[in-house]
């Protein structure tokens, strides 16, 4: 039986706020922005990703405090270059390091307006063999 992790419940104090951070300046896509006299939810993939984001003022997202969700790790072929594109989107990011020069052993990592923190590691594999194959 295969299980597949597919939504991540990312705490946000301003949901507008974070749909334009993470689609405007991270680059993930907006898949629905829902909005009722109920609830206010929004759910967002990265490219190439088989899991998104999911923010929002239901209950269940607002079990966790704004700003509480650490360490969340994206994988980019390239980290060099996904740094450069989120700094030229006017992301603040940290410096690269190298923990192994191995593939997997580099890092950097960038934080939402609320604090939730993000880990971006390279795995130079990626390029040739997506996760998710790319669709002609």
């Amino acid at each position: 039986m295969d299980w597949t992790l597919e939504v991540v419940i990312v705490p946000v104090s301003d949901i507008a706020r974070s749909i334009e951070f993470y689609r405007d300046r991270v680059g993930f896509h907006l898949d629905h922005d829902t909005t009722n006299e109920y609830m206010h939810v929004a759910q967002l993939t990265p490219p190439g990703s088989g899991c998104s984001i999911v923010i929002g003022d239901l209950p269940a997202q607002r079990a966790m405090e704004p700003g509480s969700l650490k360490g969340v790790q994206l994988v980019v072929a390239d980290a060099y270059r996904a740094r450069e594109e989120l700094l030229a989107r006017g992301v603040e990011v940290s410096e690269i390091t190298v923990f192994d020069e191995r593939d997997g052993g580099t890092f950097f990592g960038f934080d939402d307006p609320d604090g939730n923190s993000w880990a971006v590691q390279q795995l130079k594999a990626r390029a040739q063999k997506p996760l998710i194959p790319k669709s002609e």
